[in-house]
């Protein structure tokens, strides 16, 4: 797999062993290793082995395994309230440029992930008109 890291990239050289971390557990497509900044006790990332900015630029059979993987963590952790976190690009808060999926413990309100959500209503036809762009693409 180590043909699709890349040389430049921090959790590329995670995987490769070049860079120390605390593994919870690796497959032949991912590698899961606890957040060294976590939000909690116990926070989790998944990255793939295969090194790409973006979920829309993975192969399948990677994000195939990743939610399994996160349910086996969070599972591990005995977690009963946890987000499952990915972002995508900048401005969605990524800040390392390899795809990656956090798996954050939320124990108690001021521990864990902290977001807000600007909740807009929309009218029935503008979801209608979103919904036929969305499955005319697909």
């Amino acid at each position: 797999m180590s043909n699709h890291l890349s040389d430049d990239c921090f959790f590329c050289k995670i995987t490769k062993g070049q860079i120390p971390s605390y593994k919870i557990l690796e497959t032949d497509l991912n590698y899961a290793f606890l957040d060294i900044g976590p939000l909690a006790e116990g926070h989790t990332l998944i990255i793939p082995k295969y090194h790409c900015d973006r979920m829309d630029e993975v192969p399948d059979e990677y994000l195939a395994e990743i939610l399994p993987l996160a349910k086996k963590i969070a599972t591990a952790l005995g977690l009963v309230d946890y987000n499952v976190l990915q972002n995508n690009g900048k401005i969605a808060h990524q800040h390392v440029f390899h795809v990656h999926f956090h798996v954050i413990p939320k124990p108690n309100s001021e521990e864990g992930l902290i977001i807000g959500w600007p909740r807009v209503e929309q009218p029935k036809d503008v979801l209608t008109k979103t919904q036929q762009n969305i499955t005319q693409k697909l």
